[in-house]
């Protein structure tokens, strides 16, 4: 979601559609989609040189996921029900900072406290926000949201979660954390995303048409077991926990063709960590067509493709501590 190179242009469509209390049709952020942005999964020690990499590669699409879908991410912000500019916000999951730097853009008299478990993330949060001339604006804090108590984070006017809150082991626990967290009157944005981004064509690769649908089914029944909280209802749950929701939003992201290299190199980063994913579930055949698509020197390879397009949808609800 966002950083000094988020202005980057996107080509193709945008189009929104009604859901809850609001029909966007504009701009909006993207999918953080199933990547976890820091809320106690993410930094398993015991994984070795393998866990680097593969820590390394997500927190590379998270990066390139801020730059194709850094409109979207604005225009959340930009929606956002806030009668008062905040004067502090709190970041929970904030990954790389893709929130975080659109929520500085957004309020630029705002303080923010950057909150995930990943010392790799927010590394690389500080080297945005160093860049981007904010650094005191920032306060970067490492810390597990899976825990009982949280380290100090103040009494924000906004908290704002984006694809971490259906990783929480406790997602009611954590939403009546934030409750008692936040200022009276306070605002808690919630955006979580519909599924794993889709990049092919109806139709494709060659040799193996519908490969990309037979993932995302075996994705969504390895997701039901694993991550039994995505595609909750968060407004039901804000308003068990307290809250009273102030507005929902559905954003459908719809970008290309033609399309930018950052998203090839967003769609090829995304599609090897899918094939990680579902390999188990994939024939010999899907397989193959699978490693064709992510060969970077084929000729079919995602990216030389040029009829890519970036599709997915997220929900937002804002919710008000009364």
């Amino acid at each position: 979601m966002n950083h000094p190179s988020r202005h980057t242009a996107h080509q193709g469509a945008h189009q929104g559609h009604d859901h809850g209390h609001h029909d966007d049709r504009g701009h909006k952020e993207g999918p953080i989609h199933e990547h976890n942005h820091g809320q106690g999964h993410g930094q398993d020690q015991d994984q070795g040189h393998a866990h680097g990499r593969e820590a390394g590669d997500q927190a590379e699409i998270l990066d390139l996921d801020a730059e194709v879908l850094a409109e979207h991410t604005a225009s959340i912000t930009a929606w956002l029900p806030v009668a008062i500019a905040p004067r502090r916000i709190v970041d929970l999951g904030c990954g790389t900072g893709a929130g975080t730097l659109a929520l500085l853009d957004r309020f630029p008299d705002a303080e923010l406290t950057a909150v995930d478990n990943s010392a790799d993330h927010l590394h690389r949060l500080g080297e945005k926000t160093a860049a981007a001339g904010a650094t005191d604006r920032v306060r970067i804090v490492q810390a597990d949201l899976d825990a009982p108590t949280w380290p100090g984070l103040g009494s924000p006017d906004l908290v704002w979660a984006s694809a971490s809150m259906h990783h929480m082991a406790d997602p009611d626990r954590t939403l009546r954390q934030v409750h008692d967290l936040l200022a009276p009157g306070g605002l808690f944005a919630v955006v979580e995303l519909a599924g794993f981004p889709r990049f092919l064509p109806d139709g494709a690769p060659d040799g193996a048409p519908g490969l990309e649908e037979r993932c995302h089914a075996a994705l969504d029944h390895r997701h039901a077991e694993e991550m039994p909280h995505r595609g909750a209802d968060w407004g039901d749950k804000l308003t068990k926990a307290g809250f009273a929701v102030a507005g929902e939003r559905t954003v459908t992201v719809d970008i290309g063709p033609p399309h930018t290299d950052a998203v090839g190199r967003y769609a090829l980063g995304s599609l090897r960590r899918l094939r990680g994913g579902v390999v188990s579930f994939l024939s010999d055949e899907d397989l193959a067509a699978f490693d064709r698509l992510l060969d970077t020197d084929s000729p079919h390879g995602v990216l030389r493709r040029t009829d890519l397009r970036v599709r997915t949808e997220r929900m937002v609800w804002a919710a008000r501590r009364t």
